[in-house]
């Protein structure tokens, strides 16, 4: 699995200001993604548990309120335990910050009964689809994707999501 890239202050993936790693490889290949760097799975930097630890490192700061996981596409089967793995030891270290998965697979057909589940706050799912888009929305690129509140959405058996 690779990485890539970190933003050890980001202010624009969640709300804060946050550290940011963006996971590299993605099928998807949507139209127009912002992101289109981030889809060969050969390129960028090799994810290891050195990179765990900066990133955890980063997250110590006082300022950063939370961990934002994008891509590329973090949930893909290739990334998933590094992913897991990170979200893991994040919410372990900092259980009062928040941490955001971007993903372009859907919370209930694929990310509810994964082990990562349990450690994402916020989950943006969906595709990003370019006929949809709509700059006016937070956090999300197009109006089919969803802001969903994980931890509420478990709890409650049903999609919670976050309002604007």
């Amino acid at each position: 699995m690779k990485y890539n890239k970190i933003r050890k202050m980001d202010i624009s993936n969640g709300p804060g200001v946050r550290v940011s790693i963006f996971m590299q490889g993605c099928t998807f290949n949507c139209k127009n993604c912002f992101n289109p760097e981030t889809h060969d799975f050969n390129a960028g930097t090799e994810f290891t548990d050195e990179t765990i630890n900066k990133v955890l490192k980063l997250c110590e700061n006082e300022n950063v309120e939370g961990l934002s996981i994008l891509g590329g596409e973090p949930l893909h089967p290739i990334n998933i335990d590094g992913t897991t793995k990170l979200a893991k030891a994040f919410k372990e270290k900092f259980p009062n910050k928040n941490l955001w998965v971007w993903s372009g697979f859907l919370f209930d057909k694929y990310v509810v009964d994964k082990e990562i589940a349990k450690y994402i706050d916020v989950l943006v799912d969906g595709q990003y689809v370019d006929e949809l888009r709509n700059p006016t929305l937070k956090w999300r690129g197009s109006s089919n994707q969803r802001v969903i509140d994980v931890k509420q959405s478990l709890k409650s058996s049903k999609i919670v999501s976050i309002n604007d």
